[in-house]
């Protein structure tokens, strides 16, 4: 399995809003799911980041396209294939 970071691009905030519950709860059944390991909002305003657990990148992007901020067009996307290094930080 590969990991890939999704940086969620704020696009719209007022879509953002009116589609946040719809988008946490699709990444809440992904990360049941399995293909999301985590995720989260930037405290900058600039958006999210969604840490996506799959085999290849297509994989990847055909889950991005259907999460509803990119479906309701409050939200663009950057894939990048991640290789995550932990020290098993506390």
């Amino acid at each position: 399995m590969k990991l890939f970071a999704v940086f969620l691009t704020m696009k719209d905030q007022e879509l953002s809003q009116t589609h946040r519950p719809a988008h946490l709860e699709f990444l809440q059944k992904q990360h049941k799911e399995g293909n999301v390991a985590a995720y989260g909002r930037l405290e900058d305003g600039a958006g999210g980041l969604v840490i996506y657990r799959t085999e290849t990148y297509k994989q990847a992007e055909e889950l991005v396209k259907k999460d509803p901020y990119v479906v309701e067009g409050a939200r663009g996307y950057d894939i990048h294939e991640w290789n995550m290094i932990s020290d098993n930080w506390s």
